[in-house]
């Protein structure tokens, strides 16, 4: 019997609407993901070392519980951040897993 290995996909929403979806590796960021794919609107100018905002996104209300909420210098990070919702997240602190398969992050609009 052969196994099925997960390939997580990336569902990336614009703030007009449009959709892309990319394959994320488990292990990495959802940021390494979007900056591999240039995806607009995640700039990540400190390449995933949780000290600037530019790869923030809103985690789909969905998909939230099972990436959980923010904690120490991210969360102190996102006090600052214009426009903050409640599933707002540092993508690059979000690490993928096979069980986010799908999961789906909107880019904020431009500042």
């Amino acid at each position: 019997m052969v196994s099925r290995q997960t390939v997580p996909n990336i569902v990336f929403v614009q703030p007009d609407g449009s959709c892309e979806a990319h394959v994320g590796e488990s292990g990495r960021s959802i940021m390494d993901c979007a900056v591999d794919n240039g995806v607009p609107g995640i700039r990540a100018q400190c390449g995933g070392g949780c000290t600037c905002s530019t790869c923030h996104g809103f985690v789909d209300e969905a998909w939230f519980d099972r990436v959980g909420a923010p904690v120490y210098d991210e969360a102190d990070i996102l006090d600052f951040v214009p426009g903050r919702r409640v599933t707002s997240r540092l993508t690059c602190q979000i690490v993928i897993r096979d069980d986010l398969d799908g999961i789906v992050i909107h880019v904020p609009p431009p500042e």
